[in-house]
C-alpha cells in the first residue's frame, strides 16, 4: 500500500512538472497576464500597460549575479535608458516568505533606494505565481513584451554567465538589443537565450 501509495504521488508529481513545461511561455505568443501588488502598495496588472513594451527583470537582493549588475550600474543604466524610451521596467521578487531574499514592502524600498533602482515598480510575487506563469528561473531572468502583448525575448541579460564584474566589458546585451530592434521597428533577432544566475527561492509549491 505504502509502495503503491508513493507511485502514485511521483506520477502526480511528474505530471505537475509536465504541465508546467506544456504552461512555458512561447515567443510571439501573448504574454502570461498577471497582476500583484508592488513595494508601494499598488496593483500592477500588465494589462494595465496596453500599448506599452514591458520589460520583466526577476531579481534576487543576495545574488551574487544580480549585485553584478547593479554595483555596476549597468542595470539601473539600461533601465533609465528604457523608460525614456516610454517602456514600462517592472522588477519582479518571487523569492517565498522564509528565505533570506524575502521582500516584504519596506525590505524592497530599502533595497530599491540602496541600489538606486530605476524600475517603474517592483512586483512582490512571494507566492511565485507571476515567476511559474514565466518559467522564471534565475536572477536576474527577463523577459520583453512588445506593445501588442506578445512576448519577445526570454533569456538573460547579456551572454556573460559570470558573477565577475569584469566579464561586463565586451557583453553582448541581448536586452538591450532587443529593445533596440523594437525600437526600429524589426523582429527580434535573438529571441531566446540561455538564462544565468541564482536559482530563484519558490516556496514548496513554486520550484522547478
Amino acid at each position: 500500500m505504502r509502495l503503491h501509495r508513493r507511485a502514485l504521488l511521483i506520477a502526480a508529481a511528474l505530471l505537475s512538472v509536465a504541465g508546467a513545461a506544456a504552461a512555458a511561455p512561447q515567443i510571439d505568443a501573448p504574454a502570461p497576464d498577471f497582476q500583484a501588488m508592488d513595494a508601494e502598495g499598488h496593483v500592477r496588472a500588465l494589462k494595465d500597460f496596453a500599448g506599452k513594451v514591458v520589460v520583466l527583470e526577476w531579481i534576487s537582493s543576495d545574488c551574487p549575479y544580480t549585485a553584478k549588475h547593479y554595483n555596476s550600474g549597468t542595470m539601473q543604466k539600461l533601465q533609465k535608458s528604457a523608460r525614456k524610451q516610454g517602456v514600462v521596467w517592472l522588477t519582479v521578487s518571487s523569492a517565498a516568505p522564509g528565505r533570506a531574499d524575502y521582500f516584504t514592502p519596506q525590505a524592497a524600498l530599502a533595497w530599491r533606494g540602496k541600489v538606486k533602482s530605476a524600475a517603474t515598480a517592483i512586483l512582490l510575487d512571494g507566492d511565485g505565481k507571476i515567476g511559474r506563469a514565466y518559467g522564471a528561473k534565475v536572477t536576474p531572468h527577463m523577459f520583453v513584451i512588445d506593445a501588442a502583448g506578445r512576448l519577445v525575448y526570454m533569456g538573460g541579460i547579456d551572454d556573460r554567465p559570470y558573477a565577475d564584474p569584469s566579464s561586463l566589458k565586451g557583453a553582448k546585451p541581448y536586452v538591450a538589443l532587443a529593445l533596440a530592434d523594437l525600437k526600429a521597428g524589426r523582429a527580434v533577432a535573438t529571441p531566446v537565450t540561455a538564462p544565468y544566475g541564482c536559482s530563484i527561492r519558490y516556496g514548496a509549491a513554486g520550484g522547478f
